[in-house]
């Protein structure tokens, strides 16, 4: 059995309800791969790295992929600010919409408007313990196991998966999301919102909206099913052919 969590978003209480609900499904020693956007937008990112860098060493089973937010905060955190080009011109990571924000306000760090960006950018250089750090620049832009492809947002459709780019991995919706061909294995993603986590045949897409607030359903894939764990234990998801979903 290998179980998977979508975008976490700094909500720690959800993380840790889905964690508790994996451990109940399937032991402590649970292979668990992780999707990416652990950061930005809900109020406990600090508390989210603190918990998955404090146990990675504990549970080498965990596996961690790298979202687009992960590495804007990465990036952020270098001595000399990194913009993500991805980002339209003028918008920075500390933006509201994007989160980071409240992700620098988890550590302590006054981010309110008027403050000088060099005064913000030193106390998050500061406050940001090098274990997050490490952690961030230590995750993986994909992981293969069995018939399964985890990543963050998708894959470039039709480009072998050796040959993907990261901007791809990271970033890439619509032309992956409308795309109903066979990618060669059932690819395991997040990075856009969804009612509630989905099978769509080619792909799982398991980001059912922490950034809003919503829980965290964790995934358990065993043999060609899919299931989530819910309050009421194992829902298996039905396959459907156009899921609701959204930036």
């Amino acid at each position: 059995m290998i179980y998977a969590i979508g975008d976490v978003h700094g909500q720690i209480r959800h993380l840790e309800t889905a964690l508790v609900r994996i451990w109940k499904d399937g032991g402590p020693d649970a292979t668990i791969v992780f999707l990416g956007d652990l950061t930005d937008r809900g109020p406990d990112s600090c508390a989210v790295l603190d918990l998955l860098a404090g146990e990675r060493a504990s549970h080498p089973n965990w596996v961690f992929v790298k979202g687009n937010h992960d590495r804007m905060f990465q990036w952020y955190l270098e001595p000399v600010p990194k913009h993500d080009l991805r980002l339209r011109l003028g918008l920075s990571w500390l933006d509201p919409r994007l989160g980071g924000d409240a992700t620098l306000r988890s550590y302590g760090v006054d981010v309110r408007e008027g403050r000088s960006q060099r005064d913000i950018h030193a106390d998050a250089r500061a406050a940001v313990p090098t274990t997050h750090i490490n952690f961030l620049t230590d995750m993986r832009l994909s992981h293969n196991l069995n018939d399964l492809l985890f990543v963050h947002a998708g894959i470039r459709p039709g480009i072998p998966l050796r040959k993907q780019k990261e901007e791809d991995l990271l970033w890439i919706r619509d032309e992956f999301l409308n795309d109903d061909r066979d990618h060669g294995k059932l690819v395991v993603h997040g990075h856009t919102i969804v009612e509630t986590p989905c099978h769509c045949g080619n792909r799982v897409n398991l980001d059912g909206g922490a950034a809003r607030g919503r829980e965290i359903l964790p995934a358990v894939f065993e043999g060609a099913d899919v299931f989530l764990l819910t309050q009421q234990g194992r829902q298996r998801i039905p396959a459907i052919s156009h899921p609701r979903e959204t930036p």
